[in-house]
């Protein structure tokens, strides 16, 4: 129960004369705060007069001061104060989180969006890229209608023989560790600030308060400008300091490997629709674009939450590499599906931006990661995007009288903006961003 201590000074009390702790609380009173409570008379010679005070026993003054407290609580804070200080609390430490047998409310998702106990297979073919890479003419043409085929009935699939060196695809798996199990205060020094989409973020936590995802997220710019050549490796330095340098010189490689994949993918992009070979290739010849780090920690608790929710990219391109550790599901018929983790191919997808680009034709991929309670996911994810002042709109093949124009032009970083200070990314991002830009333009 709390205890209560107080010390007189002499008959005239001054506003130091009483102090009250109460210790279970951590709380201090002095006698200036008890001016609130009737029994005591602020006199003229601003002093506090209460005569008989040596009289008043503990449980009266215990009263006296939760009273006090509650009426000084009820002038200084205010309901919504209290809302706000508990969403600014809220950090998600996953060495702490992932032994919780009950995880915070934020993090429970609404039953009609909670991950399905035993989803299926997604049979997807495996796309070889490796006769297109030595000029093959009959295999790329044979590798553009099976992504054809794919980008028109969900936006999705995988490619093997892809060029990307074994020993940098391990060596990124390998740094992604070394982040991510240093401790919070350490990855909190590349923390991403509201409204910004580069550097650290432990969930959502701070921009959203609700139906949070449950993972951290390392996120940064790659240029495929000439002069960009050490953006990556000088912005983590910056950012964690010259002992995170050679993990910057590893995703440096790897964006570049990720960025010249991406624009052989484009080739076969622009070949499946028909238009010019290399028109989106030429497109995002300079692209400006992003590198995010993946770190699903294990969740006792796997069936409430989800470690990304349904959502579609708004980026042009996505090229994934999963670890051996299942989670990625896509929504396909209806139904979510999973995909098995392959460590030789990667996963490819089409994002709000490209959906633009065909005007339509191709589908942006509906995907989401489920979570699992014994073991870590990690994913590299190359979020391929267009230079800034490009404008996204589509060739002049995919247009006609029976294929009207289906979104207004934009550039990306009108796209990012949306998402970063406006919307919330999901299924509708691409249709409720042209309703924004077509308002701004009326």
């Amino acid at each position: 129960r709390p205890w209560l201590f107080f010390h007189l000074t002499s008959q005239t009390y001054a506003p130091t004369a009483l102090s009250l702790f109460f210790f279970n609380n951590s709380l201090f009173l002095s006698l200036s705060q008890l001016h609130l409570l009737s029994p005591f008379k602020y006199s003229q010679n601003h002093s506090y007069r209460y005569p008989s005070l040596l009289g008043l026993s503990i449980f009266t003054l215990h009263a006296m001061a939760i009273d006090c407290i509650s009426n000084i609580a009820s002038m200084t804070h205010h309901p919504k104060d209290e809302k706000k200080d508990e969403q600014k609390k809220l950090v998600f430490d996953a060495s702490v989180l992932k032994f919780e047998s009950q995880i915070p409310k934020e993090f429970i998702w609404p039953d009609d969006e909670k991950p399905s106990a035993n989803a299926p297979e997604l049979q997807v073919p495996l796309i070889d890229l490796g006769g297109f890479l030595s000029g093959d003419p009959v295999a790329t043409m044979e590798a553009s209608r099976f992504i054809s085929e794919a980008c028109q009935q969900h936006g999705f699939f995988l490619v093997v023989n892809h060029g990307v060196d074994a020993k940098l695809l391990a060596d990124a798996h390998k740094y992604m560790d070394n982040f991510f199990l240093l401790p919070l205060r350490q990855k909190q020094r590349a923390q991403r600030k509201l409204g910004e989409h580069c550097g650290y973020a432990s969930s959502f936590t701070g921009r959203f308060s609700t139906k949070l995802p449950w993972k951290e997220t390392l996120s940064f710019r790659y240029s495929a400008e000439n002069n960009s050549s050490k953006m990556v490796e000088d912005y983590l330095v910056n950012k964690m300091g010259n002992e995170l340098r050679q993990l910057g010189r590893v995703y440096q490689d790897y964006c570049e490997a990720m960025s010249k994949l991406s624009l052989g993918i484009m080739e076969l992009l622009a070949i499946s629709l028909g238009v010019g070979r290399a028109h989106f290739r030429e497109f995002f010849d300079k692209n400006d674009s992003i590198m995010r780090l993946n770190y699903y920690p294990p969740c006792q608790k796997p069936d409430l939450t989800l470690g990304t929710g349904p959502h579609c990219d708004p980026t042009s391109l996505t090229i994934l590499h999963q670890d051996r550790v299942g989670g990625l599901q896509v929504f396909v018929d209806n139904e979510w599906h999973s995909i098995s983790p392959n460590f030789e191919a990667f996963v490819v997808n089409i994002g709000d931006t490209f959906m633009a680009l065909s005007n339509g034709r191709y589908k942006s991929c509906l995907h989401r990661a489920v979570v699992n309670s014994h073991k870590p996911r990690k994913s590299l994810a190359f979020f391929l995007c267009p230079e800034g002042d490009k404008v996204v709109t589509p060739p002049a093949e995919l247009v006609s009288q029976n294929s009207p124009r289906v979104y207004p032009d934009f550039t990306w970083p009108m796209l990012l903006e949306f998402t970063q200070k406006h919307y919330r990314a999901d299924m509708n991002t691409l249709q409720e961003f042209s309703n924004w830009v077509q308002q701004r333009n009326s």
